[in-house]
């Protein structure tokens, strides 16, 4: 599976805003992107016209950013939200907080999706009872999320209840940090969205 290697700070950078990659270091002012607000790069502050085109793959880009998707399965997702009933830009929305690894991190067991993913790869988590380690796994009304007894001593699990208390739980989330346990009580409406996306530009872009 392809990996972006590179500085996570160089994405904020280039979407022109904070996709909050690395966690509690993007309320810094450690942050790159505070420091460098333009694209990075020779050419980062010239002005160049931008396109019709270019403000739809902008948009689609910083989507697939934030929650960690590669290409392809982005286009999946996609092509599922198209044939679901209802508004297909707030599908996919919903489809990509589902995933586990999101849950987790707005569950506040993670500092970041991607440490949440790796975590879940790592076989830290139960679903229901039973050992889960895929990351794109779609949770449903009444999944029950916990961390094992065994490793609830891992620093970053151990650091879950002051994440939870700094950031916050979604409507649509449960959490009982004391027995290190989350549940989905509800699926993800649009409007428990807080983070700027303009899903009609992504619409556009895959309907053209």
């Amino acid at each position: 599976m392809a990996k972006y290697n590179d500085a996570k700070c160089r994405m904020c950078r280039r979407e022109g805003t904070k996709l909050f990659l690395k966690g509690d270091r993007c309320y810094t002012d450690k942050c790159a992107y505070d420091r460098r607000p333009y694209a990075p790069g020779q050419h980062g502050r010239a002005r160049k016209k931008v396109s019709d085109y270019a403000v739809q793959l902008r948009e689609k880009q910083k989507v697939r950013r934030v929650y960690g998707v590669l290409e392809r399965q982005f286009r999946g997702y996609f092509h599922k939200a198209d044939m679901a009933k209802g508004v297909t830009g707030a599908n996919l929305l919903a489809i990509l907080e589902r995933r586990l690894d999101n849950v987790i991190y707005r569950l506040g067991f993670a500092n970041s999706r991607q440490q949440a993913r790796q975590l879940v790869r790592h076989g830290i988590f139960t679903l229901n009872g039973r050992k889960a380690n895929i990351p794109s796994m779609q949770v449903r009304i009444g999944d029950i999320i916990e961390v094992p007894e065994a490793s609830r001593k891992i620093p970053v699990i151990a650091e879950a209840q002051e994440v939870i208390a700094r950031r916050g739980c979604p409507s649509w989330l449960e959490v009982d940090g004391p027995s290190f346990k989350g549940t989905v009580k509800a699926l993800p409406q649009r409007e428990d969205i807080q983070f700027p996306i303009n899903e009609h530009l992504i619409v556009e872009l895959y309907s053209k």
